[in-house]
């Protein structure tokens, strides 16, 4: 049986890839307001997820869950704002955009796991 532990969850792993990935982008950025602003976004995606998952309940959990998917929003707000502030490329906008997407999507899913376990 796996260890029950936050590095093995394959959403905490997938917002770690994501996290470096926008760490990369940004590293030569000299706007540091907004490089900072858009890589707290990334990381607070990573640690609402490893957060909720050491809370202690399935509601808490559920509630960074929710919080680590407005981060998503946010940053997929920001990746626009790079791509029109030439921080990025239209193609490097649209492949972040994409794994964004994944990323939010299987956080929503295991956010409906937790409520049908919870209801069951």
């Amino acid at each position: 049986m796996a260890e029950r532990s936050i590095e093995n969850m394959r959403i905490w792993q997938e917002a770690r890839v994501f996290t470096n990935d926008i760490y990369k982008m940004m590293s030569s950025c000299r706007d540091y307001g907004f490089r900072d602003q858009i890589q707290r976004a990334t990381v607070s995606i990573m640690n609402n997820i490893a957060e909720g998952f050491e809370s202690g309940s399935d509601s808490k959990f559920i509630n960074f869950l929710n919080i680590a998917r407005g981060s998503c929003s946010e940053v997929k707000s920001m990746l626009y704002l790079c791509e029109d502030f030439h921080f990025c490329t239209s193609n490097e906008r649209e492949d972040l955009v994409t794994k964004l997407l994944s990323l939010s999507g299987g956080i929503y899913n295991l956010t409906l796991y937790l409520k049908n376990k919870k209801e069951a």
